[in-house]
């Protein structure tokens, strides 16, 4: 092996470890970048069956979100708990994932010109019930202030997310209300491909 060829081997070989050190160094942050999945695979299967009903599938994202409040609240309570405010940020990044989901069906079913009326009372509901767990959260008094700063900025993006969707929702009832009246509206046989 000619000089060179030993420099140029040594130097890749250099080039090879410094990048694999480089992006081993990235690992930890991409994990991190990755999201859980909020629901459990029975919950998806659920969700999954229930793909062309809007009743029953934002029935579903409510009840999803509505037992990640009372895991919250149950962890929260368990003096036993490790790590509560590490916890308390997932499961509230949890809420906040299955909610963006919930929206977003509501939104897939509005441009298909569904009548979701009945599940957007059940949503609204679900809104005031929600908004008040979460207020009751963020005002704790017996929280200490560094706990509280852990998981202030996702509690703060899911008040702000609960508060706007939840005029968007009653804005979105006043409209269905609407179309309905001028029968603008699919019913739930008709946009699920059944006959009526």
């Amino acid at each position: 092996m000619t000089p060179i060829r030993f420099r140029q081997c040594v130097v890749a070989g250099w080039v090879l470890l410094g990048g694999s050190l480089i992006l081993a160094g990235f690992a930890p942050l991409a994990e991190a970048q990755r999201h859980r999945e909020p629901l459990t695979q029975p919950e998806i299967d659920k969700i999954r069956d229930a793909s062309w009903e809007p009743r029953q599938r934002l029935t579903l994202y409510v009840e999803f979100a509505r037992d990640r409040l009372v895991k919250l609240e149950q962890m929260r309570s368990d003096p036993k708990t490790k790590d509560r405010p590490q916890q308390t940020h997932d499961k509230l990044d949890d809420f906040l994932l299955l909610y963006d989901e919930l929206n977003d069906n509501i939104d897939t079913y509005v441009d298909r010109k569904d009548d979701i009326r009945k599940p957007l009372k059940v949503i609204i509901e679900a809104d005031t019930e929600f908004q008040a767990k979460l207020r009751a959260l963020k005002d704790a008094a017996d929280v200490p202030a560094a706990e509280f700063h852990e998981y202030e900025f996702v509690l703060t993006n899911v008040l702000e997310t609960l508060d706007t969707s939840a005029e968007d929702h009653r804005k979105l009832m006043t409209e269905q209300e609407e179309a309905a009246k001028h029968k603008k509206l699919n019913s739930a046989a008709k946009s699920a491909g059944k006959v009526e």
